[in-house]
């Protein structure tokens, strides 16, 4: 996740600046490597999904394919400009994209309210474009919302974590909630990245603070 370090832009290029990317996709060849569910839909019936970024992908998606009721993850790219973009211009800093995680889960054996649990006490939401040593727009702190009610829980819960965090003594929230942008698969070696390679490079820490949901 270092490679591209000294050409990140910590600002967040605008859609006429950004780079123009393709029209094709980033193929997805395999099924999902801890669960052998397949990353893309269709999904069962009754799956719905939640997006998040959180920092380093490799991590964020470990963190959710462990959590009971979680059907199937997959790393992406999403809330920037360049279509179908690779890992190499994300990292650049010139498409706008965050690296995020895509979460298909069955809301009766695991709420969206555990999943924002998960997200807020896995990572330090107040870095702004970054999260610790990794530093750039596609690291920043998201939620990427699919209808107005997840929009409507995931805000109050920023609330919530906002207050507690506050009381610890850290910064204010950075968080930005979205609609759920359109979600671009990365490439295969990222996905389940430490299913994969167990031993490799996490990059994310959290607060040590409980978000109280």
């Amino acid at each position: 996740m270092f490679a591209f370090m000294s050409r990140l832009k910590p600002d967040m290029p605008s859609a006429d600046d950004a780079l123009p990317g393709r029209d094709t996709a980033m193929p997805v060849v395999e099924p999902h490597v801890v669960n052998g569910h397949p990353l893309t839909a269709p999904y069962p019936e009754g799956m719905a999904q939640a997006m998040f970024g959180l920092g380093c992908f490799w991590g964020a998606e470990r963190m959710f394919w462990q959590l009971p009721g979680v059907y199937v993850t997959a790393s992406g790219y999403a809330a920037g400009h360049t279509h179908n973009p690779t890992y190499e211009e994300v990292c650049s800093g010139r498409t706008g994209h965050n690296e995020v995680v895509l979460v298909v889960f069955d809301p009766e054996l695991v709420s969206y309210d555990d999943l924002l649990k998960t997200f807020w006490e896995g990572h330090d939401p107040t870095q702004g474009m970054r999260q610790g040593n990794d530093v750039g727009t596609q690291y920043r702190s998201g939620i990427y919302c699919y209808g107005s009610e997840q929009v409507e829980v995931a805000e109050a819960s920023r609330k919530v974590f906002n207050k507690n965090l506050k009381e610890a003594g850290y910064n204010a929230i950075t968080t930005e909630i979205l609609e759920a942008p359109e979600f671009y698969f990365a490439e295969t070696y990222h996905q389940q990245y430490l299913g994969r390679n167990p031993g490799g490079y996490c990059g994310l820490g959290g607060t040590g603070v409980r978000c109280g949901l």
